[in-house]
C-alpha cells in the first residue's frame, strides 16, 4: 500500500489521525516565539520556504514566501488567515520541480510520515538550501519526568520518532544537530512543555494535542493520569521535581537539525 492510499479520512497520511485529535490542536499547540526564532535563524538568508507537514502552519516565518503542505483537512482548515493556504500533498510525494525552494522546514511532523526516507528525498530534491527540521531526538526522551508517570507514552514517543544518524544519511551533505532549550512558559504544547507545569497533562484536551498520547489504550491513559494527579495532590511530584517549577529553561529532546547540501 502506498502513502496515498494509506491516507486517512480527513487526509492524514501519518500514524496519527488528525481527523479525531487535531480539531482542538491549535488551543493548546501555540507557537512559542523563542523557539520560532531558532527555527528562522536555521533558515538563514532564505527567501523562498517550503514547510512539509504543515500542520496549523506554526513556526512558518511570515517575512518570507511560504508555500505549505499539508494532508490533514483538519489541520489545513486550522490555519490562520495571514497564512498561505496550504497544499493537500503528501511528503513522498512533493508537487514541485527540482530545486524549487531555497530552504524548507517541517516542524514535529517527521515522525508521523509513512516513508521517512521517501520523504526527505523528496524534501532535498526541491530544496536548493537549507532543510531545517525541528524535532525530538529519542534518545533524550527519558530526561523528561513523564517517562516515570505515563512510560508507555514515551516509549511510544521513542518508537517514533527517527534517530539523529537516520535523518542525517537520508539528507546526506553537511548535517548540524542543536539542542532547543524549553521555556518554562512555552506556549507550544507539546508534553514536555510542561516540565514545570504538570497540572497541565491532567487536562484533557492537552494530551489530545500530543498525538504519542492517541497510541496509548484510553484505560491504561486514565490510570497514567490518576497516578501524576495523586502525585501532585499528595506532594510527591513536588518533592521530586518541584525545582523544575522555577526553572526557567529545561534541556529535554527537542533538537533542531539543519542539512546543507
Amino acid at each position: 500500500m502506498t502513502v496515498e492510499q494509506s491516507r486517512k479520512q480527513d487526509g492524514s497520511a501519518g500514524d496519527a489521525d488528525y481527523g479525531v485529535i487535531g480539531k482542538t490542536y491549535s488551543d493548546y499547540r501555540r507557537p512559542d516565539s523563542r523557539i520560532a526564532q531558532a527555527v528562522w535563524d536555521a533558515l538563514g538568508d532564505a527567501r523562498t520556504v517550503l514547510n512539509v507537514g504543515a500542520g496549523a502552519g506554526n513556526y512558518e516565518p511570515i517575512d518570507r514566501d511560504v508555500t505549505a503542505v499539508e494532508p490533514s483537512a483538519s489541520m489545513r482548515a486550522q490555519r490562520a488567515d495571514f497564512l498561505s493556504t496550504a497544499i493537500d500533498a503528501v511528503a513522498e510525494s512533493l508537487p514541485f520541480p527540482d530545486d524549487t525552494f531555497d530552504a524548507a522546514m517541517t516542524t514535529f511532523s517527521v515522525h508521523q510520515w509513512g516513508d521517512l526516507t521517501a520523504g526527505l528525498a523528496e524534501i532535498r530534491r526541491v530544496t536548493r538550501g537549507p532543510v531545517v527540521i525541528l524535532t525530538c531526538d529519542p534518545d533524550l526522551l527519558d530526561r523528561f519526568w513523564l517517562a516515570e508517570y505515563a512510560p508507555d507514552v514515551i516509549s511510544t514517543e521513542r518508537r517514533r520518532y527517527p534517530e539523529m544518524s537516520e535523518l542525517a544519511q537520508a539528507l546526506g551533505g553537511t548535517v548540524t544537530v542543536d539542542l532547543v532549550p524549553i521555556p518554562l512558559d512555552c506556549t507550544d504544547g507539546f508534553n514536555e512543555a510542561y516540565y514545570g507545569r504538570p497540572e497541565e497533562l491532567l487536562v484533557a484536551g492537552a494530551r489530545a494535542a500530543c498525538s504519542a498520547w492517541s497510541f496509548v489504550e484510553p484505560a491504561q491513559a486514565e490510570e497514567y493520569t490518576a497516578a501524576l494527579g495523586a502525585a501532585i495532590d499528595s506532594g510527591e511530584w513536588d518533592t521530586k521535581y518541584g525545582a523544575l517549577r522555577q526553572q526557567p529553561t529545561f534541556d529535554g529532546s527537542l533538537v533542531i537539525v539543519r542539512a546543507t547540501p
